[in-house]
């Protein structure tokens, strides 16, 4: 469980940016080439740590369901940051891909869960 704690506290950590990364994709007017760094950063640190957390040797039923339920989650963010990257970086814009663009203000809903799920984890831990 310590292992599984560590991986989503870096996980939880690594939101901050990244949900600031796809925010920025959103900005109105062009996209910068900082957004395109940042974002590119954003979706390698999410893919390791996406990697770390599938490659833990769970085996206690409980923490398996919890780590598949982090996994997925870790698989939104990637495709959210590639998603907003495509939206923001796309060649010919349209009209309904610029307002799907300016829409764009963050990961959402499954950064909060991903964060409850952590804390969730981390309590029993000390309850232990």
């Amino acid at each position: 469980m310590r292992a599984l704690v560590a991986v989503l506290d870096e996980a939880v950590a690594a939101q901050t940016p990244a949900d600031e990364a796809v925010a920025a994709c959103g900005e109105p007017g062009p996209a910068s080439r900082g957004t395109a760094r940042d974002c590119g950063q954003q979706s390698i640190a999410v893919h390791r740590l996406h990697a770390r957390l599938q490659d833990l040797g769970t085996t206690d039923p409980d923490l398996v369901a919890a780590q598949a339920h982090a996994v997925r989650l870790l698989a939104y963010d990637l495709w959210m940051l590639r998603a907003s990257m495509n939206l923001a970086f796309t060649v010919r814009p349209v009209d309904r891909t610029e307002a799907a663009r300016l829409r764009l203000n963050g990961l959402g809903r499954p950064a909060d869960d991903l964060r409850r799920l952590r804390d969730s984890l981390r309590a029993e831990l000390r309850d232990t």
